[in-house]
């Protein structure tokens, strides 16, 4: 297998996915069976410049570049070799948010990622505008908002794009993006596969008497499909990615995608009827449509696959940072008690601890709120556990308190498809860190959805493997065979994971937790408006 490894990377052959995510920059390298064979990472942060929450560009690059060379010291510790050229790359990053530029390719205001909330006013008039559900985090949100601020950089636009789409443009010169993370920034005619040309048209007339000398098209990245090639790896791109220059350019790269997208695809969740989960620091759920469903609703976003299905989405903002920040209070006691300190046996001993709880939790409740939430209606978050003298005080419960909380915003927008919409799922699979100690995640998202949860061992690859996939979708797919039927046969070759179905009394304890969610979200208001 490692001689295998070092001839596909010395043959070029290999290939290379890279996805920014909210805490970290991960690259993945795999051989020509998809199997992954090298690994870079680099850790970061957002900041909070000015009320938003944003990367520097300075930061994105350092990061990429940090991310590419622990790959290159990963592939020679492990196979004593240079990377000089690869088969394929792809990019993908978090979705939606607002990279603006003016004609020099100087960015006019910092990057506003999907986290900030400040869109409100925008959102709600597009959505009534375009009689469509337009999300706060989305691109035209940013942009409508803005323009309705007066930001006096709106003029100077030539080019809108989000962080994926950025870098694929730094890499390769072309100003293009992937269907699935073009959804993120206006809706798409899954007719077309392209921006939707009703609502362009709509946007356009609504900021007509501003005067702007750019149509919205014009501003837009170009919008593709899985599989279709427009880019290859540049001299300025390669020496960009790779500081040391041992990369060659001309590589070809495939369409720049959101993490939603990679996510479906290290699931094999691009095919109807299915869904993903994706839990980590934020959540959301993907179920690929057969149909569109029968009305707009403010808490399901419509985007689609990287092959252009519609998808409904609902997307939170927080899930498992506040458990994170829990986890480490423990951490800091076992410390203080001279016991070695082993993360994973902690996350281990107290989230299957957290099974032994009552399935209602005992009556406590827990808020993840680290930002603000839009399902619920939260422009800002505080952390917020609550009980009250009478519940079940006790660590298992607390601690299931936390994991039921983590999932409950995901539930309550599942609840619009499953119990309104009517939807049919054949699988859904979940992914992220909260599924990382074996079953417990599984289990409690399991009783939140009320349906059979799959977890494959290869879905901890997460989002960089996914781009990777698409990567050797572009190079490797044979005939004309769809994104769908690739995956199936050349990646996962009809492995579904291991499923947990959950019992009637989980069910209904989680359903009995929510209830109580629900009835005091009235203090997770009061403390955003009282605690500053």
């Amino acid at each position: 297998m490692k001689a295998e490894a070092k001839a596909t990377i010395e043959a070029g052959k290999a290939i290379l996915g890279i996805e920014f995510g909210s805490t970290r920059i991960k690259a993945v390298l795999i051989d020509e069976n998809n199997r992954p064979i090298a690994q870079g990472s680099h850790e970061w942060e957002n900041q909070l410049v000015d009320g938003l929450w944003t990367y520097s560009i300075e930061a994105i690059w350092f990061g990429v570049q940090d991310c590419y060379r622990d790959l290159r010291e990963n592939v020679k510790e492990q196979y004593d070799t240079e990377i000089e050229t690869l088969a394929a790359i792809g990019v993908s990053a978090m979705m939606h948010g607002y990279m603006a530029f003016d004609e020099n390719q100087e960015i006019l205001v910092p990057f506003r990622t999907w986290r900030n909330t400040n869109t409100a006013q925008a959102a709600a008039e597009l959505s009534e505008l375009f009689v469509y559900n337009i999300p706060l985090r989305w691109s035209i949100s940013h942009l409508y908002q803005a323009i309705l601020n007066g930001e006096e950089h709106v003029k100077d636009i030539k080019f809108l794009t989000t962080l994926a789409g950025y870098i694929h443009w730094q890499l390769t010169g072309e100003k293009v993006l992937g269907i699935g993370d073009a959804s993120g920034m206006l809706p798409i005619d899954p007719e077309t596969k392209n921006y939707s040309a009703a609502m362009v048209e709509k946007f356009d007339n609504l900021v007509a008497p501003k005067g702007y000398d750019w149509k919205l098209i014009d501003i837009l990245p170009k919008v593709l499909l899985a599989g279709e090639n427009d880019g290859t790896l540049t001299e300025e791109g390669a020496k960009r990615l790779d500081i040391s220059g041992h990369l060659n350019a001309g590589v070809p790269v495939c369409p720049p995608e959101g993490d939603a997208g990679t996510g479906m695809v290290a699931t094999n969740a691009v095919k109807q009827r299915t869904g993903n989960v994706s839990a980590g620091t934020s959540s959301f759920s993907m179920i690929v449509l057969e149909k569109d469903l029968s009305k707009p609703y403010e808490m399901i976003d419509m985007v689609t696959t990287p092959d252009g299905s519609l998808v409904a989405m609902v997307h939170c903002n927080n899930c498992t940072s506040d458990l994170n920040a829990w986890v480490g209070l423990f951490k800091e006691y076992t410390e203080l008690m001279g016991v070695p300190v082993d993360m994973n046996e902690i996350y281990g001993r107290l989230y299957n601890n957290a099974l032994k709880g009552d399935t209602d939790c005992g009556g406590l409740v827990s808020y993840n709120y680290f930002s603000g939430e839009p399902v619920t209606g939260l422009a800002e978050g505080r952390p917020l556990f609550v009980r009250s003298v009478n519940d079940k005080f006790n660590l298992a419960n607390f601690m299931r308190a936390h994991l039921h909380g983590a999932v409950s915003v995901l539930k309550i927008g599942n609840d619009i498809l499953f119990n309104e919409e009517k939807i049919k799922v054949d699988r859904i699979t979940g992914h992220g860190g909260l599924f990382k100690t074996k079953g417990v995640g599984q289990r409690i998202l399991a009783a939140a959805l009320n349906s059979p949860i799959s977890v494959m061992e290869t879905a901890g690859e997460g989002g960089a493997w996914g781009m990777a996939l698409l990567g050797s979708y572009l190079v490797n797919n044979t005939g004309s065979r769809n994104l769908a039927d690739f995956l199936d046969h050349d990646v996962f070759a009809g492995d579904a994971g291991t499923s947990i179905t959950p019992t009637k009394e989980e069910v209904e304890g989680f359903n009995a937790y929510l209830e109580n969610y629900k009835q005091c979200l009235g203090v997770e208001i009061a403390a955003v408006e009282y605690k500053k």
